[in-house]
């Protein structure tokens, strides 16, 4: 079945390069990157060939690598192919799109991914093809937009545009839950699979410097359902108005919210913990606790 087309990716990743020729904002990816070093720091194990697909800049590889855990690395980047540089650790840029990865099945020992899963059209496509490129054994850690990011600038938009036209246009895109992401690492085939979120508030001085700060992530409206007018100014300062409105703290700062989503999962292997069969407990839960056991459907003692 073909995946719908909820994101413009032509139009993504030329932002992504207009962002990154301009000098891209990236105090998000900072604080993604050191999160997924540490999250690695925890797995003690040294990795041969690692990849990391679709995530922006190279944070994250600089951040991975700086402990000596990852022997080699490579960057899947579908806007740019270039030997790598500039400080970046990786041996190789490959452009490629994050669902057709240049891969293949068991040939690399650890996957990484940051702030790009989330505007892919075919999710659980992209985590199939990232579990079949790792050997048994290998890991996978990612981190995606979810749950309720930027939802204050989607209730205001929407605020706005109901007021002024009668209807609502996507402005922002659709993030999708911590427990649906993490029921999609299941269906990929992953062992041992982990979903948590981490909410960051962002304080601005104004909405128009969160407009500034997403344009210059690359990070701007890539939904192929947006309305292809310009956005009027009347709609834009409504929006603005509602923004500062109702989503102020006491100072005047304003809340912008990213959830972000961290991921891991192992490619299966023997090795692995398994859960045990139903039935094969050799000892009671109520004898552990000290209470008596009640069969469900009958009524506990008095």
């Amino acid at each position: 079945m073909i995946p719908p087309l909820i994101f413009d990716r032509r139009l993504l990743r030329a932002r992504r390069r207009r962002a990154s020729l301009a000098g891209p904002q990236t105090f998000l990816l900072d604080q993604v990157a050191g999160e997924l070093a540490h999250r690695l720091r925890l797995v003690v194990r040294r990795f041969g060939l690692a990849a990391d697909v679709g995530t922006p800049a190279a944070a994250v590889r600089a951040a991975l690598m700086r402990d000596g855990a990852i022997a080699d690395m490579v960057a899947v980047d579908p806007a740019v192919a270039a030997p790598a540089g500039d400080g970046d650790p990786a041996r190789l840029r490959v452009r490629a799109d994050e669902e057709a990865l240049p891969f293949g099945d068991g040939t690399l020992d650890l996957v990484v991914s940051a702030l790009s899963l989330h505007v892919v059209n075919d999710l659980p496509g992209a985590l199939v093809q990232i579990r079949r490129a790792l050997r048994p054994d290998g890991l996978f850690l990612g981190a995606l937009a979810g749950g309720d990011t930027l939802s204050e600038l989607r209730r205001s938009f929407a605020e706005a545009e109901s007021e002024l036209h009668g209807g609502l246009s996507p402005r922002v895109a659709p993030f999708a839950d911590v427990r649906e992401i993490g029921a999609l690492l299941q269906r990929a085939g992953f062992a041992l699979p982990v979903a948590d979120v981490d909410r960051i508030t962002v304080r601005y001085s104004s909405p128009f410097r969160l407009l500034h700060d997403l344009r210059a992530m690359g990070a701007a409206n890539p939904l192929v359902e947006r309305r292809r007018v310009p956005l009027r100014r009347a709609t834009l300062m409504r929006a603005m108005e509602v923004y500062a409105a109702r989503f102020a703290d006491p100072d005047g700062k304003l809340r912008a919210t990213f959830d972000i989503v961290f991921l891991s999962g192992w490619a299966p292997h023997e090795s692995q913990q398994r859960p045990l069969r139903p039935g094969s407990a050799k000892a009671r839960l109520a004898d552990a606790l000290g209470t008596s056991e009640t069969v469900i459907g009958s009524k506990p003692e008095r």
